[in-house]
């Protein structure tokens, strides 16, 4: 358009066909320094600004409008630079509208598939883009191996998709539940955010990878202790080399991106591409993770980088020993976000349980800060999901009011020991009418002693005849936090049963034996001192006192059946 309207005054101006082939040819010569892709656009308008000239000649005795008295008190220069071929932006953005009426003027194809996509025919305009669809199929799987298979929407996080497992699969919905990314062959594993998106890690996994729906007890306790996480020897500021960060300021040093707090220790690290391992004083900063060369300086020249945290995850090694030939249990990994090969990752292993637990909480925190906190602070209940009208069913203890109903009308027992008492004579209150109906000769299914002996094989932190361990493991898994625990059945003694208890990351077992009294079968932790007539009433009254065991029942390890 610029070009014809420059021709056309030069040729209001000079009144010869000379100069319009004189402008044409300063056209093409300026073209030709442009891109190729504007020279066919340029010469097809110059071609129609030619034709319309001679279709249309300016008529001899006219008028001089305002726009040529304009033009004409312009100077040379002023007239060569409206001479100018038109901007590139401008070329492309002309080719692309008459590229879509070209695609407009296509006839339409017959659509073979008219329900799926609503429209009879497929016009190029009602072509479906070439983008994924918005749902996605994800295989989940429980630790008893079974899978479920679920369709949810790309923008779906990894709390809400468990929400929906729990709601699904029954379960109290108690914000502990977790989902997490398994590589068997890699032997890694690793608790997914709550915000992280279940596509997107999806997309990041290879084809052996699974996604697990377990209990973690221990996700957010570092919120709740932080001192048990991060011991002073290990944190320190990266400016000062003797400053070590106050206890109360710990975790809001962590949490502010502004400060600078780094964890500092010996770690092992395994060399790339070979089975040893070297002993190296390891730093670990918002930057990255650093090794020095030497000793323990932290001069800049002395400092070699390891990983970096903004596209790496770190993983809990399930099998260093085995794979890596570790030189301790307590080993871990730093994984890029793609598919790697077992050469790619980068392998640490510490001394103890506890060092582990500290490397990887400051790696969590170091790399997504305060978006952790967020998810620690949302409610416990949530009363709908996100993306499903149904409410989640949740029971809360502080929900709950104990009740009379001897009399007449129902009241509310506001007297805390008043309805203490009421529970346990309610909880006992069906052993005594089991006991007298088998006196009387009523038709009982069980003898009461047998009933005794089974009915803790329905609650969820009994496992029956599992091993030592595999009873380890488990506590493992879900996060060897203080009070958890689980009961299974004694192998040595097939008559007693054990508890499996964890205590400052570490798990202990207590044996619960049978002892008779009256001819009445009891069970006791304690040799007789305290006895119970079942492992029900031996677990309540443990979860509200201590007694023998070095603290009290808390978490449950549960595993649940998709």
């Amino acid at each position: 358009m610029l070009g014809f309207l420059c021709v056309c005054r030069l040729v209001g101006d000079d009144g010869c066909a000379l100069s319009i082939e004189r402008t044409r040819e300063h056209l093409y010569s300026t073209c030709s320094s442009v891109q190729s892709e504007s020279v066919p656009l340029l010469q097809h308008n110059g071609q129609v600004h030619r034709d319309h000239h001679r279709s249309a000649p300016m008529p001899p005795h006219t008028h001089t409008s305002n726009s040529e008295l304009q033009h004409s008190t312009t100077s040379p220069k002023q007239r060569r630079r409206r001479s100018q071929p038109m901007h590139i932006l401008a070329v492309r953005r002309l080719q692309e509208e008459e590229q879509q009426l070209r695609t407009s003027s296509l006839p339409a194809i017959p659509n073979p598939f008219p329900e799926l996509s609503g429209s009879p025919v497929l016009s190029p305009g009602s072509l479906p883009p070439c983008q994924p669809s918005g749902t996605y199929i994800i295989n989940i799987f429980s630790e008893d191996g079974m899978g479920k298979v679920v369709e949810i929407p790309a923008d779906m996080t990894a709390r809400d998709l468990c929400q929906l497992l729990v709601y699904k699969s029954h379960c109290v919905d108690d914000n502990s539940w977790a989902l997490v990314e398994h590589h068997p062959l890699l032997g890694l594993e690793r608790c997914l955010e709550d915000h992280e998106l279940v596509v997107q890690v999806q997309a990041s996994m290879t084809s052996e990878g699974r996604f697990l729906f377990r209990k973690n007890y221990a996700k957010y306790e570092f919120f709740r202790n932080p001192l048990n996480f991060f011991p002073e020897h290990m944190v320190a500021w990266c400016q000062e080399t003797n400053g070590a960060i106050p206890p109360s300021q710990l975790l809001q040093n962590f949490l502010n991106s502004s400060s600078c707090p780094e964890i500092q220790a010996f770690l092992y690290v395994k060399e790339m591409g070979r089975k040893s391992w070297k002993k190296l004083y390891v730093f670990l900063r918002r930057s990255g993770l650093y090794f020095s060369t030497k000793g323990t300086s932290k001069e800049p020249r002395h400092l070699q980088l390891l990983a970096d945290l903004e596209d790496s995850n770190v993983f809990t090694v399930t099998t260093g020993k085995k794979l890596h030939s570790a030189p301790t249990d307590y080993e871990f990994c730093i994984k890029p976000n793609k598919r790697t090969e077992l050469k790619e990752l980068r392998m640490l292993c510490t001394e103890d349980e506890q060092s582990r637990t500290s490397w990887m909480t400051a790696f969590r925190l170091f790399k997504y800060g305060i978006v952790l906190y967020q998810n620690y602070k949302i409610p416990q209940q949530r009363k709908t999901l996100s993306h499903f009208s149904t409410p989640v069913r949740s029971v809360s203890e502080n929900s709950l009011v104990a009740m009379d109903f001897s009399g007449r009308i129902g009241r509310v027992i506001d007297n805390p020991l008043e309805a203490q008492s009421a529970a346990m004579e309610e909880g006992n209150a069906w052993r005594k009418r089991s006991q007298r109906m088998n006196i009387l000769g009523s038709p009982s299914p069980l003898h009461p002693c047998l009933l005794n002996s089974v009915i803790h094989r329905t609650q969820l932190w009994f496992h029956g005849r599992i091993t030592r361990e595999e009873s380890h493991r488990m506590i493992h898994q879900q996060g060897q936090v203080d009070g958890l625990f689980l009961l299974r059945d004694s192998q040595s003694n097939p008559k007693a049963f054990v508890l499996t208890l964890c205590h400052h990351q570490k798990i202990k077992h207590f044996q619960i034996l049978p002892c008779e009294e009256d001819g009445q079968i009891f069970f006791s932790l304690d040799d007789g001192s305290t006895k119970f007539t079942d492992l029900i009433q031996l677990v309540e009254f443990y979860q509200l006192n201590r007694g023998v065991l070095p603290c009290k029942l808390k978490h449950p390890c549960t595993l649940v059946a998709l």
